[in-house]
């Protein structure tokens, strides 16, 4: 008994040994200057979650549906801040899914996520339907990017944005002024053709794989395009406001999700380590309890008193596996909290244009239908062909 106990005991505090690699990697971004005018207004999608439907293949991968909605809505907001920081482009929105007015749509789809290992599908397509960046990017990360020591703001993944924004950068820089000037007018002039089809169908052309080309432009001071580029605005001030809404919800899921990715560092290591960690420190401890229990019945003096050194191991790691449990878990329904009020949060937006107010309610998808419908309206009363 006592060679079973002395093991066990050495077995425990060599569990509590972890080593640290110091090291962030800091990538820094490319700078692709380019003059005002033609900057390119970029909207990001909220990602894919990617949740297989059977509870076997989510609880193989490990993922939380809860924290995996969250994160398809959190980590575009880390793309978006990456892009913006960069200096290469001009407004850089999250939209809830398609809208014309930007020049510029990425898309991503969650491969991986967790406290180690991030992937993330990425694609950015321009206005007329060409695909600048379609790649896979992964991503494992250092324990000290979650340390106190580690620089503030920065996300543990942020080399993975970088490479991102470099090669969309790189994109940019094979594109001349004058053809990101007449993507612009493209931009526009698909969206003055979705409010008014039949009036701007002869503007554009699409080819049979969905590409849009310009086939000409409206006379200088057209009144129809000087309504379009008015809706045009008011479409900016919906996604703006959007965009604040998703900036909020991106604060406060932060302190939450940091401290549930770096509890589940470990864990990743060994892909459920958050699970592993506290089930082993569970079974370790209460093997060593048992087994100095049984110890402690022996009737040699030095036996029973190891026995007694392993009940109090077994029990201090057995509190240990529980406690990081407990506390995994409360970060955990922090996020679950966030993610199920998500679409509630974000009722009623209330905004004022032209002297009225309008106060949209229902979930973003639901609030932007019917912003768009109030657009149209506004459109046609312009014309004065207002419907009742």
């Amino acid at each position: 008994m006592r060679f079973l106990t002395l093991p066990l005991l050495f077995l425990v505090l060599g569990g509590c040994v972890s080593t640290t690699v110091k090291r962030v990697e800091r990538p820094e971004l490319q700078v692709a200057e380019r003059a005002e005018h033609v900057l390119l207004d970029v909207g990001i999608f909220l990602f894919d979650p990617n949740i297989p439907e059977g509870f076997e293949e989510r609880e193989k991968l490990g993922i939380e549906p809860d924290v995996r909605k969250a994160e398809a809505r959190y980590l575009p907001g880390v793309l978006r801040n990456t892009l913006e920081n960069s200096g290469n482009w001009g407004a850089v929105r999250l939209i809830p899914r398609e809208s014309r007015a930007v020049d510029l749509v990425i898309e991503g789809k969650i491969e991986e996520s967790d406290g180690e290992a991030l992937s993330l599908a990425l694609k950015a397509t321009d206005a007329s339907g060409e695909v600048w960046v379609e790649n896979t990017y992964s991503y494992r990360t250092s324990k000290y990017a979650y340390d106190s020591d580690a620089p503030q703001g920065q996300d543990p993944f942020q080399p993975l944005y970088v490479r991102f924004a470099n090669d969309l950068a790189a994109s940019l820089k094979k594109r001349s002024d004058d053809r990101l000037e007449r993507l612009r007018l493209l931009s526009k002039m698909r969206f003055a053709q979705s409010f008014a089809p039949e009036r701007f169908e002869a503007y554009l052309s699409t080819s049979a794989d969905g590409r849009s080309t310009l086939r000409r432009l409206p006379a200088e001071g057209d009144s129809m395009m000087t309504r379009i580029n008015r809706v045009r605005e008011r479409e900016y001030l919906f996604l703006d406001t959007l965009d604040q809404y998703y900036r909020g919800f991106e604060t406060a899921m932060a302190p939450a999700y940091q401290d549930f990715r770096a509890f589940s560092y470990e864990e990743a290591l060994a892909l459920a380590e958050l699970q592993r960690q506290a089930r082993n420190r569970t079974i370790i401890g209460t093997v060593a309890v048992l087994g100095g229990i049984a110890a402690m019945a022996s009737d040699d003096g030095a036996t029973r008193y190891a026995g007694a050194l392993g009940v109090a191991g077994g029990a201090v790691t057995l509190k240990s596996g529980l406690d990081k449990r407990v506390e995994a878990s409360m970060h955990l329904e922090s996020i679950r909290e966030l993610a199920s009020n998500l679409e509630a949060v974000v009722a009623p937006q209330v905004l004022a244009l032209d002297e009225q107010t309008y106060t949209l309610t229902g979930t973003v998808d639901e609030q932007y239908d019917k912003w768009r419908t109030i657009l149209g309206q506004l459109y046609r009363a312009e014309l004065g062909t207002a419907e009742p």
